[in-house]
């Protein structure tokens, strides 16, 4: 019968408008996850700020620490040197390449670090400061749709692809009407969750698009909280030397 033929049509395309409908609403994650890195990594440009960071535990004194960050993305070079507090005045850290090192003015030496440390016993960690390389280090195994706030956000769950990132696990929070990682939870490799961190403000200069205040909250130590805020930012060029051994050690004369 001609009418059972047309049915059959028209339920045949209606399931291939869902099918294609459904696959267009799918996000691409791996540009997703290239665009955050694209918004992160200076390129070219080289990039300085100042960061406060205030760390607070309870039954312990807030701990207030001002570092002087220099990056050049494009060489993997990262220097982070302490201005304060007084007694850790001159301590820093410098990574070329895939090495890091931790310089100590008291005595004037060099130890292998990592960009895993936290800084200065506060929640933060030198990899919270330098540009990301999330589509090198983590693959997506699952995502979702969701809420944050007054945002609608893609909630992606990643593995990491090695060992040398600080956590094995990520859950990333990521706006979909501007690339922008509103929230990050951090675990362990059994899956503990171990940090959250939230970015509730980001500055565009040079182009990209880098936190401006960064909260951390221990997620194993009740009460145990970080808050990093970025001034002074610029792409201004840094001079060669800057990204040297001998640089800290001259700064802290």
């Amino acid at each position: 019968m001609p009418g059972k033929h047309v049915i059959t049509l028209i339920f045949a395309l209606s399931t291939v408008f869902f099918v294609t409908q459904h696959a267009a609403a799918d996000p691409d994650l791996g540009a997703i996850l290239k665009e955050i890195d694209r918004l992160d990594d200076f390129g070219s440009l080289d990039f300085s700020c100042i960061y406060t960071i205030v760390a607070e535990k309870p039954g312990e004194e807030t701990s207030v620490t001002e570092v002087r960050l220099f990056r050049r993305d494009r060489k993997k070079q990262f220097v982070l040197l302490i201005l304060k507090p007084e007694v850790e005045k001159g301590q820093g850290y410098l990574q070329l390449d895939e090495n890091v090192w931790f310089y100590d003015p008291e005595s004037r030496k060099f130890s292998h670090s990592s960009l895993k440390e936290n800084i200065q016993g506060s929640e933060a960690k030198s990899s919270d400061l330098n540009s990301s390389s999330l589509i090198e280090d983590y693959t997506v195994t699952s995502w979702t749709e969701g809420t944050l706030g007054k945002y609608q956000v893609y909630i992606l769950d990643l593995k990491a692809n090695h060992d040398e990132v600080s956590y094995p696990y990520l859950k990333l929070w990521v706006r979909k009407d501007v690339t922008m990682v509103l929230k990050v939870e951090n675990y362990s490799l059994s899956n503990r969750l171990m940090r959250t961190a939230f970015y509730p403000a980001y500055t565009r200069i040079g182009g990209k698009l880098i936190p401006s205040t960064i909260l951390l909250r221990d997620e194993l130590k009740e009460g145990e909280k970080t808050q990093v805020t970025m001034k002074k930012a610029s792409v201004a060029s840094i001079p060669d030397y800057v990204f040297t051994k001998s640089y800290l050690e001259r700064v802290n004369r």
